[in-house]
């Protein structure tokens, strides 16, 4: 037995860089690709001033080794950006078939290098995707041309007759000429229409493009089942196809054990095939700050980990052969799932973690962490601006800097003294409070042996106080570790998980008992099915508890806090804090103490502080959000009162993954650090205007929402009755309305109260209104077309500084006698790129160029903003 320590000075816990090297020389290295990045310098010159560090370090190794030290990290430094030079100057994508991107229709022949995921949609529509590398494409002209583009395809058809929950896994399983679903390396001709990928062009949007160019996809195509052909070969690795037929393997059968709802969780969570999981269970899990059980990560790897290596232990399987089986295991289980880098870089820090135990060095959970970041840079340089790369050693970095460190000094300490129980002698190798705390304990117990017998109350004794102890530790480290990762949370997902340390106490633990029952339940399942009976009992179970507590705990309105991007002195200060209290922890009780105090402060600050919107005072902004296809529109007064028009939305029911109002507008709006608006308005009940309402009522309660005609609409009653359920006041506006809003002045042109209702939304539902402020004025129209246009022009004869198109461009809107009437000097269209209905329309830009009117466009210049000053108006390119 190691003897334990027997005092807690500053010498045993002194935190030294040399200590650390790998840990140095991985901040050194990340240091060097953020240089290279944003400091560029030729190639050659970052070789060989490394070259030159390099030589220099060696020198002084022998002579003043600190020196050498400092050499040798600024030798890493230089690396850092030398590698991150390099790998920009190389091309990640094929894009050789991008000019024929244009949505015009080509025969390809591809092979699959992604298995196709089937979704079944309405209207017994059935969709699956999956990614293909073009091997030639054949254009209208007859032209054949070689290339090896990726494409991520979506193939449409009807959906399966024999399609059912109960048979998922056969459809999964299914791989013959007449399949629903494609599977890796094979070879398929296809008609298909391909458009190039496009990123929304509004601040703090998601980079799609790199998304997928990571992924090596150069387009994105649509086709039908009717025109897709199989054909005889096949096209691929045989690793890759090995791994791909145990993944639909596993798929198959975890679908064979479990009933769909819970199927699609241990999808998800043991294997990463997320295909089943619907939108809401996934925004419950992120709400309440358990997403990292929902999807495989570093934790899943971890306790797999644990229990292979544990149970070959108690095996009695030595610790070497144990540890290569062990990491064998998990690159195995990386091998399966399609998570990718973060299992990966779980499965990478198990090994090196695991690896260092056998050189008795596993104390030094830094320098490992410190190893496998350095690794996966050297492969990846860009995985350091990802989210889940910084998460995960963020995470591992708050345990293995703040929470270790202290627990060593405390409960690690105190569970000493449940050792060897009956020497009478250990207790003088231990610190003075341990050693009372054990002699109270045996106190305690020699009480209740009166009772219980004397080898029942020390069964008791050591067991509760190890659960205490232990129970404490997760308390400790869930609590740290929701703090330090306040600032990621609110920087990339803009939320605070406010809920987060009571739903990790309860999933967490639960997550130890699924995870490794749900694993022996598929293990045994291909041996008998009713031996994993019991197993999968116990994984249900676990599931049941997990969802319980997710949705319960999700569901409150406490847990639904979103937060604008912080400030770049606040993501300064979060991250000095978060330095600080690692070096804190290994300090004093009472440094330790304050560090934690200030990561509680600033986690604090994150959630709860109220920032200052970014807005130009004294000016009325117009701006026309980015949102494709759709509508959205943001005004922010003179008084910096916010109004936002519409929130965007997908063309018609179904046809979108994307939450246009949490994906979209929302990212633009905090981003611009506003986190409460003060009205929306709705112009109609279209999908392409209010999809993304419900997520922007939520994520930013207004005080207002303002509404014109209700015609039956399942959409229009789900955005008010949400509005209602928030506390939002819902008005309604009608023409002739005028009031004063933030400094300006807002009359409702349209519609008249007595306007019919149709069975159904229609463009000419349209609330139409005119923001003026001074002698500058905007004329807001929605999808008003040449029937309301008219009326407008001959009823209320506006004049308007500033047009937004109505019906994004279309011929049956912007009337000669609306443009006579209004004069604009400018005019903005929220359009598509490369839409399907040919918008903006010719004549419609024709009208408004014979007016004078300079015309701008979401779909080539992206989120455009126009600041009325009330004299005149200034556009300005959001995204130059």
């Amino acid at each position: 037995m190691i003897a334990p320590p027997t005092s807690a000075g500053p010498a045993t816990f002194c935190f030294k860089a040399s200590r650390q090297p790998m840990l140095g020389a991985a901040v050194a290295y990340s240091l060097g690709v953020i240089a290279g990045i944003y400091a560029w310098r030729p190639v050659l010159w970052w070789f060989l001033a490394a070259a030159i560090f390099i030589s220099a370090a060696a020198f002084f190794t022998v002579r003043r080794s600190i020196f050498a030290w400092l050499l040798a990290l600024g030798a890493f430094f230089l690396a850092g950006a030398w590698q991150a030079e390099v790998r920009s100057n190389f091309n990640r994508v094929d894009t050789s078939i991008q000019p024929y991107a244009d949505r015009q229709e080509l025969r390809i022949v591809a092979h699959v290098t992604r298995d196709g995921r089937l979704q079944h949609e309405d209207l017994g529509e059935a969709r699956q995707t999956l990614d293909v590398e073009a091997e030639q494409i054949e254009t209208d002209s007859g032209q054949i041309l070689p290339t090896h583009s990726g494409i991520r395809l979506n193939i449409f058809g009807p959906r399966s007759k024999d399609f059912s929950p109960e048979n998922v896994s056969r459809t999964i399983e299914k791989n013959d000429g007449s399949s629903e679903v494609f599977h890796y390396g094979d070879r398929l001709r296809f008609l298909a229409k391909l458009k190039k990928p496009r990123n929304f062009r509004n601040p703090g949007a998601f980079d799609y493009q790199s998304y997928l160019a990571d992924r090596n996809i150069a387009a994105l195509g649509t086709a039908k089942l009717e025109d897709v052909e199989v054909l005889p070969g096949f096209a691929g690795g045989r690793i890759a196809s090995w791994r791909s037929r145990m993944h639909r393997s596993v798929t198959a059968k975890v679908h064979e054990l479990w009933p769909l709802r819970q199927a699609a969780l241990i999808d998800a969570m043991v294997i990463g095939d997320e295909a089943f999981i619907d939108r809401d269970t996934r925004i419950d899990f992120q709400r309440s700050g358990t997403y990292h059980v929902l999807v495989v990560s570093g934790m899943n790897v971890s306790i797999l980990a644990f229990v292979i290596f544990w149970s070959l232990r108690r095996l009695r399987v030595s610790e070497i052969p144990a540890t290569v089986l062990t990491i064998a295991f998990c690159v195995g289980y990386a091998l399966i799932t399609e998570v990718g880098a973060p299992v990966w870089r779980a499965t990478l820090m198990c090994a090196v973690y695991l690896a260092t135990r056998v050189f008795y060095r596993e104390r030094a959970m830094l320098n490992a962490l410190g190893a496998a970041a350095l690794g996966l840079l050297i492969y990846d340089p860009r995985q350091l601006f990802t989210a889940s790369f910084q998460m995960t050693f963020v995470c591992v970095l708050i345990v293995a800097a703040i929470g270790i460190p202290i627990l060593q000094r405390t409960t690690q300490l105190y569970k000493l003294a449940l050792a060897n129980w009956d020497s009478n002698d250990y207790a003088a190798s231990l610190p003075p409070g341990v050693a009372q705390f054990r002699l109270d304990l045996q106190m305690i117990a020699s009480r209740l042996g009166l009772f219980v017998g004397k080898a029942w109350s020390r069964r008791m004794v050591r067991a509760t106080t190890w659960t205490t102890l232990a129970g404490s530790e997760v308390l400790f480290i869930s609590a740290v570790m929701q703090m330090g990762l306040a600032l990621p949370m609110s920087y990339y997902f803009h939320r605070a998980t406010t809920i987060g340390l009571p739903a990790n106490l309860v999933v967490v633990p639960v997550t130890q008992l699924m995870m490794p029952a749900a694993v022996s339940a598929l293990a045994l399942g291909y041996v008998s099915p009713w031996l994993a009976e019991i197993p999968a009992l116990i994984t249900s179970f676990a599931l049941t508890g997990i969802t319980g507590t997710v949705h319960g705990l999700g569901g409150l309105r406490l847990a639904d806090l979103r937060v604008a991007m912080p400030s770049e002195l606040m993501i300064a200060m979060a991250a000095a804090t978060l330095v600080a209290a690692m070096i804190a922890a290994r300090r004093r009780a009472i440094v330790a103490g304050a560090g934690l105090a200030a990561i509680l402060a600033t986690s604090l600050a994150l959630a709860f502080r109220q920032p200052e919107p970014q807005v130009h005072r004294g000016i009325l902004e117009v701006t026309s959000i980015d949102v494709g296809e759709g509508d959205s529109s943001l005004l922010i007064t003179p008084q910096g009162r916010t109004l936002l028009i519409d929130a965007g939305g997908p063309i018609g029911p179904g046809s979108s993954q994307l939450d246009f109002g949490e994906d979209v507008v929302s990212p633009y709006l905090w981003s611009r650090e506003i986190s409460q608006l003060d009205a929306v308005a709705i112009t109609h009940g279209h999908s392409d205007h209010i999809g993304g309402m419900v997520a922007v009522l939520k994520n930013f309660r207004p005080k207002e929402l303002w509404i014109g005609l209700l015609p039956p609409s399942y959409a229009l009653d789900d955005v008010i009755a949400t509005a209602q359920a928030l506390g939002v006041k819902v008005v309604r506006r009608w023409e002739g309305d005028n009031f004063e809003f933030g400094g300006v002045g807002v009359h409702v042109l349209f519609p008249p109260r007595d306007w019919p209702v149709g069975a159904k939304p229609q463009n000419n539902d349209s609330l139409v209104l005119r923001v003026a402020y001074g002698e500058s004025s905007a004329l807001m129209e929605g999808d008003a077309e040449k029937q309301v246009e008219r009326r407008i022009a001959a009823l209320e004869h506006p004049t308007s500084s500033l047009l937004k198109v109505g019906h994004h461009g279309s011929a049956n809107a912007t009337t000669p006698e609306l443009i006579a009437s209004a004069k604009p000097a400018f005019a903005v269209i929220s359009v598509g790129s490369g839409n399907s209905f040919g918008l903006p329309r010719m004549e419609t830009l024709q009208t408004l160029a014979q007016a004078g009117t300079r015309v701008y466009r979401t779909d080539l210049d992206g989120a455009v903003t126009f600041y009325l000053d009330g004299r005149s108006v200034t556009p300005w390119l959001v995204h130059q």
